[in-house]
C-alpha cells in the first residue's frame, strides 16, 4: 500500500510539472524545443535557432523563409551574423544568420495569452548576437530567468551588423539599414507566430541595450512599425545618440572600398565591385581603425550606424516622433554609461596616482564638440567645472570626465527622446529612469557606479542563475528590475501587473519630469525630478537646434 501511495504521489508530481508546448506549428513548419525546469511545478520551454527569414542576399532586405519539412529540432543557437571578433583580429559568424530564440514560461498548465518581450542586442552596430557573452554554457541574453520570474515570453533575435548590416551609399543604390530591416522582419514574424507559443500578439514589447536600444528607438520612429508592437524600452541609447546616426555614408563607403580594392572614380562601378567582393574581406574592412593622431575621442571611431534612407527612416530622427506616439515608452541610462569611453580618452581618471587636469577636461569637451576654442567651448568648460571648488578635489575632476561622456553620448539624447515622446504621445505613457548601482567590475576607483551594459546581468536574472558570484543585494536588484520591466510589458505601467514593486514610478510628461533611480536600496527617495536639467538644457540648446525647435514647436 505504501509503495502504491508513493507511486501515485510521484505520478501526480510528474503530471503537475509536465506542462510543455511540445511540437509547435509555425508558418515555416513544425518546431520542437527543450524544457528547462525552474521549480517543482514550473519550467521554461526553450526554442533556439528558429529561422525568421531566408538567408539574406548581400545588401538587400530580408525575404520570407521558404519553410522546411518535418520537425525542426530547435535545440541549439545558430551562427551569429558575419562580424569581426571582439579583438578585431578575424571574423566570426555566417551570412546565414537570421534566427531567433523563444523562452516560454510554463506552470501546471500550458501558458496562454502571455505578454511578449522581444530583445535587440547591443554592440555598436558592429558586433553582437542573440546568444552573446556565454559563461558556463549560458548566454548573457538567456531568457529563462526573465521569462520565469516575469511570466512573460522572451524572444531574442539576430540581425546583420557591421559592413553587411549598415554600409550605405546614401542613396537608392545601397540605401543601408539592413540590420534594422532584419529586426523589423523578426518582430513581424513574432507578431504572426507567437500565439502558437502561448503569447499575445497584441501585447508585444521591444527592448534593447546600447545599439539595441537605439534600434528600438528607430523601430518606434519608422512608419513601417505602425500597429506592429505596443510598447518599447530603450536602455542606454536612442536614435538621437551621436554615435547612432551615420551622417556621411558615402564617405565611409569609399573608405571601405579602398580597403578591399574597389575604389573607382565611377561610383556605380565602385558599388558593383563591392557587391562582388568577398564578405569576409568586407567585414574586416569595417573594423574600428585606431589612429590616435587623427581621432579625438573614442566616439569618432564608431562609424557604421543607421542612416536616413528615405524609406525605413524617411527623415531626420528628431522629426519622426509623431510615429512613436502610439507606443508606451520607458527609457533610461546607467549613471556612468560613459565611463569606459572616458577611461580610454583620459586614462588618468582610473589611475590613483595620476591627476586629471582642467586641460584634460577641455580636451574631451573639444573632442566631443569639435570646437578647438571659442566662447561655446569656454561655456561648457565653465558649466562642468563650476562644482569643483578651489582647489578642485582630484576625484571630482575625474568623475567630471565620466559625467561629460555619459551626458553627451547617452543621458542628454535619452532625455530629449523622452521629451519628444511625451510631446507627441497619443495616449501612450512615458517613463524615465537612472540605473545607478555600484559597478561590479574589479579594479576601478570607488566612485565608479553603473558602467555601460552593467544593467543587463540584473535584468536577465544572473544573480539567480549564478548565485554563488552574487550577494543578496544583487538578487534584490534583479528582482526589482524584472518586476518593473515585466509589469510594463504586461500593462504599459511598470507599477501595475502581476508583480509588486518596491517604489511607485511616476509618469514622465511634458510639464512633470520625474525619474526613478534604480539600485539595490530603493525607497521613497528613489524618485528624482528633472534629471541633470542644467546639462540637458545646455547641450540641447547648443548642439541640437533642430531638436529644440521641434520641442518648442506649438
Amino acid at each position: 500500500m505504501e509503495a502504491l501511495t508513493a507511486f501515485l504521489v510521484l505520478l501526480s508530481v510528474d503530471l503537475l510539472s509536465a506542462a510543455t508546448l511540445g511540437v509547435v506549428q509555425t508558418e515555416g513548419g513544425a518546431v520542437e524545443g527543450t524544457r528547462r525546469s525552474t521549480g517543482l511545478f514550473s519550467s521554461v520551454d526553450v526554442f533556439k535557432g528558429i529561422p525568421f527569414a531566408d538567408v539574406p542576399k548581400r545588401w538587400e532586405k530580408p525575404q520570407p523563409h521558404p519553410g522546411w519539412d518535418g520537425v525542426l529540432k530547435a535545440v541549439e543557437y545558430r551562427d551569429r551574423c558575419l562580424q569581426v571578433n571582439l579583438l578585431q583580429t578575424k571574423t566570426q559568424g555566417s551570412e546565414d544568420c537570421l534566427y531567433l530564440n523563444i523562452f516560454v514560461p510554463q506552470g501546471v498548465t500550458v501558458s496562454q495569452n502571455l505578454p511578449v518581450m522581444v530583445y535587440l542586442f547591443g554592440g555598436a552596430f558592429l558586433l553582437g548576437a542573440s546568444n552573446d557573452v556565454e559563461v558556463l554554457g549560458q548566454s548573457l541574453y538567456d531568457g529563462v530567468e526573465l521569462a520565469d520570474r516575469g511570466t512573460v515570453i522572451v524572444v531574442t533575435v539576430n540581425y546583420r551588423v557591421g559592413t553587411m548590416g549598415f554600409l550605405s551609399s546614401g542613396d537608392s543604390r545601397m540605401p543601408g539599414n539592413y540590420g534594422l530591416w532584419d529586426q523589423h522582419a523578426a518582430i513581424s514574424w513574432v507578431k504572426r507566430n507567437i500565439q502558437k507559443f502561448g503569447g499575445n500578439p497584441d501585447n508585444m514589447t521591444i527592448f534593447g541595450q546600447s545599439a539595441g536600444a537605439a534600434s528600438v528607438s528607430y523601430q518606434m520612429l519608422s512608419p513601417y512599425s505602425r500597429g506592429l508592437f505596443r510598447r518599447a524600452i530603450s536602455q542606454c541609447g536612442v536614435a538621437l545618440s551621436p554615435w547612432a546616426h551615420q551622417r556621411e555614408p558615402f564617405k565611409l563607403l569609399k573608405k571601405i572600398a579602398s580597403k578591399v580594392g574597389c575604389w573607382r572614380t565611377d561610383s556605380d562601378q565602385m558599388i558593383t565591385c563591392l557587391k562582388m567582393s568577398d564578405p569576409v574581406g568586407l567585414t574586416m574592412a569595417g573594423k574600428i581603425d585606431v589612429v590616435p593622431a587623427v581621432v579625438g575621442v573614442v566616439m569618432d571611431l564608431l562609424e557604421l550606424a543607421p542612416v536616413v534612407d528615405g524609406d525605413f527612416i524617411p527623415a531626420e530622427p528628431s522629426t519622426l516622433f509623431a510615429n512613436a506616439g502610439q507606443f508606451d515608452y520607458m527609457a533610461g541610462v546607467n549613471s556612468m554609461d560613459g565611463h569606459l569611453f572616458a577611461g580610454v580618452d583620459v586614462p588618468s581618471i582610473n589611475k590613483r596616482n595620476d591627476n586629471t587636469t582642467e586641460d584634460d577636461v577641455r580636451g574631451v569637451l573639444s573632442g566631443l564638440t569639435k570646437q578647438r576654442s571659442g566662447p561655446v567651448l569656454d561655456q561648457v568648460v565653465e558649466l562642468y567645472s563650476s562644482i569643483w571648488g578651489v582647489p578642485p578635489e582630484p576625484e571630482l575632476v575625474k568623475r567630471t570626465v565620466s559625467d561629460i561622456e555619459t551626458d553627451f553620448l547617452f543621458l542628454v539624447p535619452t532625455q530629449i527622446a523622452l521629451k519628444l515622446h511625451a510631446k507627441h504621445s497619443s495616449g501612450a505613457r512615458t517613463y524615465s529612469y537612472l540605473f545607478n548601482m555600484k559597478t561590479r567590475i574589479p579594479g576601478f576607483p570607488a566612485w565608479v557606479e553603473a558602467e555601460h551594459a552593467e544593467d543587463l546581468q540584473y535584468l536577465f536574472g544572473k544573480p539567480f542563475s549564478f548565485s554563488l558570484v552574487y550577494f543578496p543585494r544583487h538578487r534584490d536588484l534583479s528582482d526589482y528590475m524584472i518586476k518593473y520591466w515585466s509589469n510594463f510589458a504586461r500593462t504599459g505601467d511598470p507599477n501595475q501587473g502581476e508583480s509588486r514593486v518596491p517604489v511607485p514610478w511616476p509618469k514622465f510628461t511634458t510639464s512633470y519630469q520625474p525619474y526613478l533611480r534604480i539600485n539595490d536600496k530603493m525607497s521613497g527617495n528613489s524618485v528624482g525630478y528633472d534629471l541633470r536639467a542644467e546639462y540637458v538644457s545646455f547641450w540641447t540648446s547648443t548642439y541640437s537646434n533642430q531638436t529644440i525647435a521641434e520641442l518648442n514647436q506649438d
